[in-house]
């Protein structure tokens, strides 16, 4: 299949790349930058007609993304992170070609419901909605056995709702996924923890597998297409609820959750009295409540909320966390021992009761409106 091949030309370009920079640093302690590599070019279309069959530009935004990799290694180098070295992609790792211009090796046609692809030609391509704005890039990806192409655009026309006058503060969970100062609650789906029985069975059939053989591919496919269904579900139901916040509300304030941090590895302990041992850090009980965090996917839903927001000319605005949990909506007051449970607060300053969700939303809404205020000023 020529997307097949495109996608294996990209990929060996982009191993070969990489290789190149571990080699020059091994043995010279030189690094090599996108601009020598992209000079490059040129010699190897002409040096290997397989590789020439390709946009120069998509070959070029290949090297783009190796070099981001880079990038992206030495800041997490520099932050004291877990560095994560780029790595070679195996054929079911590198799953997508990007062409940096319309009209420079592809071209868009949407009267046509086609695409053309420098060496592969006109590709029909069914079109659940129309392309707006001015045309950026162009990218083909490929999930399992279905193909997509990815357009993305620059100066989409906004689509402004009416006036609704009502704001709303949002705190995000586990017990429930969203709770709101009006005091609505949004069930939590769990999508991951509901399908972790077919995942498992999916992964210790793939584990029999003899490595390389045709049974391990597939075996591979099928786990990768359980994950995959339980992704779609999760972002179709941020969509959803999204949309209907976007729908009632004007001004929708929530947390600015690291949710990264949340979820990271807590650092060994070392054991002073015995050496080389570790003491209890936790690790086991928070592997629950990370996997439940990841599940929710707060960090995507708030991307989502964000851009539609953006679209229907609503604001989104995110606050300090700290003590939205902790401080009494009615007068202020701030102590751990307010929130009596999970779901129950009261407040020793005032006896102020309520659910915990709810009185941390209205926190979060006092505080993004008086951002906002802040803002204006």
């Amino acid at each position: 299949m020529a997307l097949g091949r495109c996608l294996d030309a990209h990929r060996e370009l982009y191993n070969a790349a990489l290789e190149e920079r571990r080699y020059a640093w091994s043995f010279a302690k030189a690094g090599i930058s996108y601009n020598a590599q992209s000079a490059q070019l040129s010699e190897i279309r002409a040096l290997r007609p397989d590789i020439g069959l390709w946009s120069f530009s998509s070959e070029q935004a290949t090297l783009r993304r190796l070099d981001r990799a880079f990038a992206a290694f030495f800041r997490r180098v520099k932050a004291g992170d877990t560095p994560g070295y780029p790595r070679f992609k195996a054929a079911h790792r590198f799953d997508s070609v990007c062409w940096p211009k319309d009209g420079d090796g592809c071209r868009w046609k949407p009267e046509a419901s086609r695409v053309y692809l420098q060496g592969i030609g006109e590709v029909k391509v069914s079109v659940h909605r129309p392309a707006e704005g001015s045309l950026k890039t162009i990218s083909v990806k490929r999930e399992g056995h279905r193909w997509y192409l990815v357009l993305s655009c620059d100066d989409i026309p906004t689509k402004p709702l009416e006036p609704t006058g009502e704001d709303v503060g949002i705190d995000v969970g586990i017990a429930s996924f969203l709770t709101t100062s009006n005091g609505q609650q949004v069930d939590n789906p769990r999508w991951a923890r509901n399908a972790a029985d077919r995942l498992v069975r999916a992964q210790r059939a793939l584990q029999t597998k003899k490595p390389r053989s045709a049974n391990r591919r597939a075996a591979r496919e099928t786990v990768a297409a359980r994950h995959r269904k339980v992704a779609n579900a999760r972002r179709d139901f941020h969509h959803k609820t999204a949309r209907a916040l976007v729908t009632t509300f004007d001004v929708m304030c929530l947390e600015d959750l690291r949710v990264s941090n949340m979820v990271r590895r807590p650092k060994a302990k070392a054991n002073p009295e015995v050496p080389g041992h570790f003491l209890p850090n936790g690790a086991a009980a928070k592997s629950g409540l990370d996997r439940s965090i990841s599940d929710a996917g707060w960090a995507q839903f708030r991307s989502i909320l964000t851009a539609k927001a953006e679209e229907a000319g609503r604001h989104v605005i995110e606050v300090d966390p700290r003590h939205t949990s902790t401080t009494c909506s009615s007068c202020g007051h701030i102590n751990p021992s307010n929130r009596v449970s999970q779901a129950v607060f009261r407040c020793l300053a005032c006896g102020y009761e309520a659910h915990a969700d709810v009185n941390a939303a209205c926190n979060i809404l006092r505080a993004g409106l008086a951002r906002q205020v802040a803002a204006a000023v």
